[in-house]
């Protein structure tokens, strides 16, 4: 899923970027948890010890037969079931006892030991990899989702730009044919219009907003109450008799 929304914000940022973040890391195919392998490599370790463990006591004890099946069924609980085919194999070693032979299989176990600890290693490493990658791919989803945001904002106060040159451009033309008052209240109607990205993204915007609202409320009551004085100066006027 984060690769696919990377590469849908990548595109929405291509014609607005001229420059293009640094490639990320290839990720390894490898769980990103470092509980996962951590927990199942102890899990394994402990398996192999406990083995290893009832094999000793099986050598040091070959004397003892009693404790020799003991130990070798406590080694088994602790291993799946064999296939027959090694079981057969096994069985044949141990009845031809075979200096030569023990000393093959031996070597062949060192070396798939050693084998399978390496790519143990390796598996390790690929889920350090797989974690750091993952973390670059939220932290660039991140920056890509803050760098729209942005240019959405971006886009949006050029228009208020535009749109306040335009009246601003609008009042001074009105300056010449329509007079100071009509053309000077669009200057500052443009004014105003431009500035307002920069006001709304102000931390003071909120009082800004209140401030502009009790004035026009204080004029519009102020206008009311002289509206109805003059009315009732109207009433009160007699004209002169002649």
């Amino acid at each position: 899923m984060r690769p696919l929304l990377l590469a849908a914000v990548s595109v929405l940022l291509a014609t607005g970027c001229s420059t293009s973040p640094a490639p990320l890391p290839l990720q390894p195919k490898a769980p990103t948890a470092k509980a996962v392998v951590t927990t199942l490599g102890a899990d394994l370790d402990k398996t192999d010890h406990r083995v290893a463990s009832a094999l000793v006591a099986i050598e040091r004890n070959a004397d003892k037969p009693k404790v020799v099946v003991s130990e070798s069924r406590l080694a088994q609980s602790y291993l799946p079931m064999p296939p027959e085919a090694e079981v057969a194999f096994a069985m044949a070693r141990a009845t031809k006892a075979d200096t030569l032979d023990y000393k093959k299989q031996m070597e062949f176990g060192r070396k798939l030991a050693t084998a399978v600890n390496l790519a143990w290693d390796k598996l390790e490493a690929n889920q350090t990899e797989a974690l750091r990658v993952s973390q670059l791919k939220d932290a660039r989803i991140v920056e890509l989702t803050k760098a729209v945001e942005q240019a959405k904002k971006d886009a949006a106060s050029n228009l208020w730009t535009l749109a306040g040159i335009a009246v601003a451009v609008l009042g001074a033309v009105a300056m010449v044919f329509a007079g100071p008052r009509i053309g000077a209240t669009l200057l500052a109607s443009g004014a105003a219009i431009g500035a307002f990205p920069a006001i709304s993204d102000s931390k003071y915007f909120s009082y800004i907003v209140g401030t502009t609202l009790t004035i026009a409320a204080g004029l519009a009551v102020y206008w009311l109450w002289d509206k109805v004085r003059d009315d009732a100066n109207k009433s009160d006027y007699e004209p002169p008799k002649v």
